[in-house]
């Protein structure tokens, strides 16, 4: 009998670390041993250089301008950290047409190569900010990943993106059978973090699967072009990625979110003081 294929996709707010966690939850699953696909779905095409070392992939859309439609698939999809697969969907060019679209040709593209092999464990979507419309709700529009990962913070805004996803998880949800699998705090040090993440999480029906602490190493890994699994092994943020992969293959627990309004979202935040404290800090 043929293993399931688990197809993700990993929604947060632009600037969040969504793409810096998703490569690094992928060093941890493929640490593990599982054969991993990361597809990455923003224009910047950023989504896989720490797996790649750097690497300045081109883009499917870029291949196909310059190479036209009749293309194989070692032109699109390069093997990084211990064999994660790479691909980068890319953009239109600057004012030119939806980016989103890339996001639907690159998948449909990668579908008639062959990308998607028996021997997969995981694909990866990795989708720009917080956008979920047109081309960039693809991948939960048309039910290609079935669970979703939101990264979040205890920021207001970061949790006001997180809530709009749901938003759009929930609108798909019975045509396309995604479900929820939980928000990822990436911590910005802000006050009661962990707290306020947990109590929006239960707010929405779903978890808060994992708390990754703030830590300069990431950044240092970054600069080498690295994830920092691979650049520091032995590091505690390592183990932290480590124990996030592990958490999202063990995951059962899959929601159709509940949305809250935004009156609601200001009323945790003032529960746990976190409005009260912006308020002292800008006040003159």
């Amino acid at each position: 009998m043929a293993k399931e294929l688990r197809q993700i996709a990993i929604y947060g707010k632009g600037g969040i670390g969504k793409s810096t966690t998703t490569q690094n939850l992928t060093a941890g699953l493929v640490e593990r041993g599982k054969k991993v696909m990361v597809v990455g779905c923003d224009p910047k095409a950023d989504s896989t250089r720490l797996l790649l070392g750097g690497l300045a992939q081109k883009t499917v859309l870029d291949t196909l301008r310059e190479e036209g439609e009749d293309i194989d698939l070692d032109l699109i999809l390069k093997e990084g950290f211990k064999g994660t697969r790479c691909v980068e969907s890319g953009g239109p060019e600057p004012g030119v047409g939806c980016a989103g679209r890339g996001i639907i040709t690159s998948i449909g593209l990668l579908e008639r190569l062959g990308a998607y092999t028996e021997d997969l464990d995981y694909v990866f979507y990795d989708v720009l900010g917080d956008v979920v419309c047109g081309g960039f709700a693809m991948p939960i529009r048309e039910g290609k990943a079935k669970e979703i990962y939101i990264v979040a913070s205890g920021e207001m805004m970061a949790l006001y993106a997180a809530n709009n996803i749901s938003k759009g998880i929930a609108r798909y949800a019975r045509q396309g059978g995604v479900r929820l699998g939980g928000i990822i705090c990436n911590s910005r040090n802000c006050d009661r973090e962990a707290e306020v993440v947990r109590a929006f999480a239960e707010e929405l029906g779903t978890q808060m699967i994992h708390f990754v602490p703030r830590d300069n190493v990431v950044q240092r890994a970054e600069i080498r072009k690295k994830t920092v699994i691979e650049f520091q092994p032995e590091a505690h943020q390592a183990d932290e990625y480590r124990e996030l992969a592990r958490k999202i293959e063990e995951n059962t627990k899959f929601v159709i979110p509940k949305p809250i309004t935004q009156d609601r979202l200001e009323e945790i935040l003032m529960e746990y003081g976190l409005i009260e404290t912006l308020e002292n800090d800008y006040r003159i």
